[in-house]
């Protein structure tokens, strides 16, 4: 915190605001809005400053949503930022800062009212606080519809048209931000919203034509990390006092705020540590993932979640017998570099989701890399620490590896490319390993932790999936993965016959009792999927490439005695059939290789009998093959999900937790 933060909690005592929200109708041409807007801050950037903050404002908006339906002074507000912003790309290109800097300031005391007006008000009153027509001489008498459409219109021509620079870099912020806060309607309703004034107008209205240029400049906010410069670079100087004084201008009275320094350098800790670096990159991201995940309207589509489907590479110089809606280039490989550094956070790993998923032009980008540890180490990162992520990072980092695996090309390259010393995987020291033999580990280690904590079925099929379809492209598996398969087994055994004993207890103890009794059928079900499922991969490697694989053949001789129970078993039969067949050929060849065998001896026969062992001997299956297919209604989902990213990553933004009813408070 700053060193006047005490004004914050003054602030309806100021007279300045005490005008803005009073009684009296003032006109947009009064010099009163000069004074109003010309004062200094930095906006806050953590969620505790920004409470003390919003605390502050909802007094003097509860004031203003009574008054101003007879004043109209926030119309005049809205008018007097949109006055300023006309000339605003000039301004830039001036340097001229004391224009820039007031634009700033209207707008952000815009968004703290809208902020209060959407938590109090549904979007019809709203409109009616744009509704206001001045009547005094010279005045103008735009509609209450028109005005919020002109303010929405103005804020995406903003970001879209202003260059980033340390002088506009406070104000690009303030509109991405403002735009994000008009949406901010839906984590008051349970229900998923599907229409209203504010989304026509972005999706329908004159804002549709810039929707490409919109989505293009939010992905190079994303792509440029920009750090917010410091103070002095955007029209503060530092003064012996303590404060922050405007230092340009400083003939102009301060009206609001002299001295107000919310969010100073040293008071960002904890949680908001990460985004605060990084506010602009950071808030156009979950702008893109709240525009990109809007419902469909009910005659049109969703614009930006066509932009975002269709978007190329600023090296594709192909040309398209049809153009699709709101396409743009965009450069690739800056896109790519951003994602693989960015991954730590739960909105860019839904963004490369959301690309992967739906934008087939960046999956082919992605799967044609030859670094592509940089994009997978990070995302195997996000698996291996589990218990410290929140379960909608865990299930998006997951799919990203189960769209990865539906490709057999990737599947092939992750056992070319070999790592040295993975500081995070802190369980066994790995010196050497492939980047296909890392991630059979975390995959594995997942499923062991859903077993025992979560258990999610939801975790399990797709953590299998992604096995299934990498298992006939497994090569030189390392001896630790090798065994980590065999070890997951022998759990699914073990747990196996724990259900099966106390299924057939409780039916030895029902004579009689009609107590409800847990359903162990179902479980016993469920485990008998997993093993089965176990046991194709196991029998898919050892059928597509058993010769590349020793420490699997070694580690499943090691562990024969597990595979036995399940030989006779009517669900497992007939994949049995070639592990039984892989057991007795290579165990035969080691009892004519002579007793006491070093691991060595035995690692060389296996070497050699793998060569040697016939393939028609192994029963062919039908190759296993699974592909993510997104569930009907996935904004169920997704919008809850992204809603919670921007609640709790949002920065400078604070939302009282009462009252939100998108999703729980445990949610996010």
């Amino acid at each position: 915190m700053g060193a006047n933060t005490s004004q914050v909690t003054d602030l309806s005592e100021n007279t300045s605001l005490k005008a803005l929200v009073g009684t009296q109708s003032i006109s947009e041409n009064d010099p009163f809005w000069n004074q109003l807007i010309s004062f200094t801050f930095i906006s806050p950037t953590n969620s505790g400053d920004s409470k003390l903050l919003e605390e502050a404002v909802i007094p003097l908006a509860k004031t203003l949503i009574q008054n101003n339906p007879r004043t109209g002074n926030f119309g005049a507000l809205v008018r007097v930022f949109l006055g300023r912003t006309k000339e605003l790309k000039i301004s830039t290109e001036c340097q001229d800062q004391l224009f820039i800097w007031q634009a700033h300031n209207a707008l952000f005391m815009i968004r703290c009212l809208v902020k209060v007006f959407i938590r109090e008000m549904s979007e019809e009153e709203l409109l009616q606080q744009f509704s206001f027509q001045e009547r005094a001489p010279g005045s103008c008498g735009a509609g209450s519809e028109d005005l919020l459409e002109e303010l929405l219109l103005n804020l995406v021509h903003l970001i879209v048209e202003v260059p980033l620079l340390d002088i506009t870099y406070s104000i690009l912020f303030e509109a991405v931000t403002t735009l994000l806060i008009f949406f901010s309607y839906q984590l008051f309703h349970k229900d998923i919203l599907r229409d209203g004034f504010i989304y026509q107008h972005i999706m329908k209205g004159q804002c549709l034509e810039l929707t490409s240029r919109l989505v293009k400049t939010l992905l190079y906010n994303f792509i440029r990390q920009e750090k917010c410069p410091p103070p002095s670079a955007h029209i503060f100087e530092p003064k012996a006092e303590g404060g922050l004084l405007y230092g340009l201008a400083s003939g102009v009275a301060s009206g609001l705020w002299s001295v107000f320094t919310l969010g100073g350098a040293g008071s960002r800790a904890g949680i908001d540590q990460d985004n605060n670096l990084l506010p602009l990159s950071n808030q156009s991201l979950l702008l893109l993932l709240v525009l990109a995940n809007l419902t469909d309207g009910p005659d049109w589509p969703n614009p930006f979640r066509q932009a975002i489907t269709c978007f190329r590479n600023t090296q594709d110089t192909s040309s398209l017998p049809v153009e699709p809606p709101h396409t743009f280039q965009i450069n690739f490989n800056s896109l790519y570099t951003a994602l693989c550094e960015q991954q730590r956070s739960d909105q860019a790993t839904l963004l490369l989701y959301t690309l992967l998923h739906q934008n087939t032009n960046m999956r082919t980008y992605i799967l044609s890399r030859t670094d592509m540890d940089n994009l997978v180490l990070p995302i195997l990162e996000i698996l291996y620490h589990v218990e410290d992520r929140n379960s909608h990072h865990v299930y998006m980092a997951l799919i990203i590896l189960l769209i990865l695996t539906e490709d057999d090309a990737f599947n092939r390259s992750i056992h070319e490319v070999v790592l040295k010393n993975i500081s995070w995987y802190t369980e066994r020291s790995l010196t050497e390993i492939s980047l296909g033999s890392l991630l059979i580990l975390v995959v594995i280690r997942t499923i062991q932790f859903n077993m025992t904590r979560t258990r999610d079925k939801y975790l399990h099929t797709n953590c299998l999936a992604a096995l299934a379809n990498m298992s006939a492209q497994f090569r030189s598996l390392h001896q630790y993965a090798a065994q980590r398969i065999i070890s997951l087994f022998a759990l699914l055994s073990k747990k196996h016959n724990k259900v099966l004993e106390q299924a057939t207890q409780s039916l030895r103890g029902r004579q009689g009792d009609n107590a409800a009794l847990p359903d162990y059928a179902q479980d016993l079900n469920v485990i008998e999927e997993v093993i089965r499922m176990m046991l194709e991969i196991i029998n898919s490697c050892l059928c597509n490439s058993l010769h590349h694989n020793p420490n699997l053949v070694y580690a499943l001789l090691y562990k024969r005695e597990l595979f036995e129970q399940f030989r006779s078993h009517p669900s497992f039969q007939d994949i049995m059939q070639n592990l039984d067949t892989v057991i007795g050929f290579f165990s035969q060849r080691l009892e004519q290789a002579g007793s006491d065998l070093s691991v060595e001896r035995v690692q060389e026969v296996i070497m050699k009998g793998a060569q040697a062992l016939p393939k028609d001997r192994l029963k062919k299956f039908p190759e296993l093959k699974f592909k993510y297919v997104e569930e009907d209604q996935p904004e169920d989902f997704f919008i809850p999900y992204v809603w919670s990213l921007v609640f709790n990553s949002g920065v400078g933004l604070h939302w009282n937790p009462h009252g939100i009813e998108l999703f729980s408070m445990d949610s996010g």
